[in-house]
């Protein structure tokens, strides 16, 4: 569990989040995860246990991006691949922070080295894709997540076949001890809310004192 850093905040979104925030499908996240396509920022060793894949809010606008791009402009996996390598001194993060464009299926990005648009393999360009407008779209589907009914904030609850059996908050897949975990790690209220925004303080509170009796 990470320690509390004021300089640092991470959204921390569930394999069940993500699918519905990026209309990627569960099979498909943890394909990537394996093949090193795409990996969770708060991924744990262990990938066989209870939530050992985390994302953050730039992991979903990034696979927002790459989605965006497979489906819409068909473009293939392997080209998708291929733009990686070329792209990995930009980090992990390239897909959310980089200008992409899209010609016949090929991907393209500005290089600021060079000042000009260059195609992975032939450097033609034509197609922006709108990544601020995507960054916006993925922050108001984040706070729909958090439209649930009033009788489910602040409860705790348990269903067969849902996260194990464990206990989770009403209306999420967040496990009870997840929560704890970061209240035992030194983690304020206010701090546990922003790694888990969906979540209200009084759902916060609720998991921390079920928890703890």
């Amino acid at each position: 569990m990470p320690r509390p850093d004021s300089n640092v905040v991470v959204s921390a979104f569930t394999e069940d989040q993500v699918v519905r925030l990026t209309g990627i499908s569960i099979s498909q996240l943890r394909y990537w995860d394996r093949t090193d396509f795409f990996r969770p920022s708060l991924a744990y060793e262990d990938r066989r246990a209870v939530h050992s894949r985390i994302y953050s809010f730039r992991d979903i606008v990034c696979l927002k991006v790459v989605n965006s791009i497979r489906n819409e402009s068909s473009v293939p996996l392997p080209r998708l691949r291929a733009a990686k390598e070329k792209l990995r001194h930009l980090g992990d993060d390239l897909w959310a922070k980089t200008t992409l464009y899209v010609l016949n299926r090929r991907i393209v990005f500005f290089n600021p080295e060079t000042d000009r648009k260059e195609d992975v393999e032939t450097g033609q360009a034509i197609l922006e894709i709108p990544l601020k407008v995507v960054s916006g779209d993925m922050a108001t589907a984040v706070r729909a997540l958090s439209n649930r009914p009033n009788t489910e904030i602040g409860q705790i609850e348990r269903h067969r076949n849902v996260m194990s059996n464990q206990e989770v908050i009403a209306g999420t897949r967040i496990p009870v001890r997840s929560v704890k975990a970061f209240a035992d790690a030194g983690y304020s209220v206010n701090a546990i809310q922003k790694e888990y925004p969906t979540l209200t303080e009084q759902d916060i509170r609720a998991a921390i004192k079920h928890a703890a009796a």
